[in-house]
């Protein structure tokens, strides 16, 4: 059975097929407050591992949309990510130094 590491991060570190490789520490940005991920994981991966629930709302009813699919298929986890809007972070390797933003709807080009 999976197992929650000791760390309040939320970060899986025991499952009993797949083995977890963690990269290097990097930095990045999340609505400009600096947050941490590793090496490895998706930007959608850090995010939640950083306590954040909400990536973006829905343009009409401005309905909360979070990380579901987690395989690039739904919209759901659409951000801004380096300027760049409609980016799929569920998809997306994080890199030390990006920035990402949450997106209103469609998103739009700055």
């Amino acid at each position: 059975m999976p197992s929650r590491t000791s760390e309040p991060d939320g970060r899986l570190d025991r499952h009993p097929i797949l083995t977890f490789v963690r990269g290097r520490r990097l930095r990045f940005f999340f609505n400009d407050r600096p947050v941490y991920g590793y090496e490895g994981e998706t930007i959608a991966a850090a995010l939640v591992a950083n306590g954040v629930k909400v990536f973006r709302h829905t343009e009409k009813l401005k309905r909360a949309r979070g990380f579901f699919c987690a395989v690039g298929k739904c919209s759901s986890c659409l951000m801004i990510v380096d300027g760049r809007p409609n980016t799929m972070v569920c998809t997306e390797p994080l890199r030390d130094g990006c920035r990402v933003e949450q997106q209103t709807g469609r998103g739009r080009l700055a």
